[in-house]
């Protein structure tokens, strides 16, 4: 399992000290929230501050979009090169041109799935995308109660990715801990993103890393 935790979970006065604290606990990918306060209602960092981030990130950037406008913001963020850049499909009206762009851009583009969005509308997409996030959680906040049927939806996206691109990795976001971990895996679930998991475990990022590395 890869883990990807979320820095919206982080010590934003001590931002810096905690990419590199993650990074050296083995994470896989560095995990950036964007919202823009319209998409959901919650407003977070911008190019400036994840510029920061990425200047100290030893691991590739995973950032997600939930926003107005996709196309906009995936130019905005593009000069920092991250790993991959995943858009809502429920907020794009052309998402294969979009998907091309963000190639184009050499970066690798993946595509969300809110809660309630089922995995077969995105079937004829998936040729074309490196991964596929899946939502546990109503997006906008950190530290909400994981919804137990994104597990029957890895399940089905799986089966699907399987016939049309089975290097397309399946990343869950919400709720993820040790509790739900093994379920996940057995589900199909390739990454996961942990926030306030990571960042408020007693014992440490190296052991919350660990714990979710099955």
């Amino acid at each position: 399992m890869l883990v990807a935790p979320s820095i919206l979970s982080a010590d934003f006065g001590n931002l810096a000290r905690d990419v590199e604290a993650i990074c050296e606990a083995g994470c896989d990918l560095v995990h950036v929230d964007v919202m823009d306060g319209h998409f959901v209602p919650n407003l977070t960092i911008g190019p400036v501050v994840v510029s920061a981030v990425a200047k100290v990130a030893a691991k590739p950037l995973d950032i997600h979009l939930m926003v107005e406008n996709n196309t906009f913001f995936v130019e905005l963020f593009a000069p920092l090169k991250p790993g991959y850049i995943s858009f809502h499909i429920e907020e794009e009206k052309h998402p294969h041109r979009l998907v091309q762009k963000i190639r184009s851009l050499g970066i690798k583009p993946a595509i969300t799935l809110n809660p309630h969005t089922p995995p077969e509308s995105i079937e004829f997409l998936l040729a074309d995308i490196d991964m596929v996030l899946l939502m546990s959680v109503n997006p906008g906040f950190g530290g909400q109660k994981f919804i137990p049927s994104v597990l029957e939806r890895a399940k089905r996206l799986k089966a699907l990715i399987k016939k049309h691109n089975p290097d397309c990795l399946i990343e869950v976001d919400g709720g993820v801990s040790d509790q739900n971990i093994q379920e996940l895996k057995a589900a199909g679930v390739d990454v996961v993103v942990a926030g306030s998991y990571v960042f408020g475990n007693k014992e440490g990022y190296k052991h919350a890393i660990d714990s979710l590395k099955v």
